[in-house]
């Protein structure tokens, strides 16, 4: 299924100044679709390299879209410092403003994991992406700072034996605020998908093939 891609490594201008971001082209072009991918907490290790936000890429490319992952401020080569969640959704609009000048005729599908999940969720409302992709969101900060419901299409993708994000609090969660999104929980699947990237990435293929 996956096809040989192509990486081009570059600086995106952002709010607080560059921001370190990898656009992975797939082989084939077979739709007009872009994915901007947010990766998880940047206190805590995460970055665009992180195995979930790579899988997520490479998941994207196999669709036929390019994936543009990006660093938020203060991670990696990336310009400015930690903004606690707010600064970040600018960075998520700067970078979803370069992938549709880019790609001016390209849908564009907005995804992150964990803290990065959180942070696309938020940004949607001023992003407007066709299609909204939230892997493991960390819910218990959602819940308290989605100021707008996304109206677009929603998947959302859980690991059963999350150890961080419990996944009764994504499921109780989804259907108090009635969302109209779709959930996914997966069986023997802990917060970082350990074991499980393979599974993750036929899900997504399957979801969103099914969506177009």
């Amino acid at each position: 299924m996956y096809r040989h891609s192509v990486k081009e490594y570059m600086h995106i201008t952002g709010p607080s100044g560059g921001l370190e971001a990898i656009v992975q082209l797939p082989g084939s072009v077979t739709g007009n679709r872009v994915a901007v991918i947010c990766h998880p907490h940047p206190q805590h290790q995460g970055t665009m390299m992180n195995k979930v936000v790579h899988t997520l890429a490479r998941s994207m490319n196999d669709l036929g879209m390019p994936a543009v992952r990006f660093n938020f401020r203060g991670v990696g080569a990336s310009a400015g410092d930690y903004a606690d969640g707010e600064g970040e959704i600018e960075d998520v609009v700067a970078v979803a403003d370069y992938a549709r000048l880019r790609w001016p005729e390209a849908e564009l599908y907005l995804a992150g994991f964990s803290f990065g999940a959180v942070v696309a969720a938020r940004a949607a409302a001023r992003v407007q992406p066709a299609q909204l992709i939230s892997i493991a969101p960390a819910v218990n900060i959602l819940g308290k700072r989605l100021a707008e419901k996304p109206g677009m299409r929603w998947l959302i993708i859980q690991g059963a034996e999350d150890e961080i994000v419990p996944a009764v609090d994504v499921v109780e969660w989804v259907d108090a605020n009635q969302l109209g999104a779709k959930l996914i929980v997966l069986p023997d699947t802990g917060h970082f998908f350990h074991g499980q990237l393979v599974r993750l990435r036929e899900t997504l293929l399957a979801s969103l093939s099914a969506a177009d």
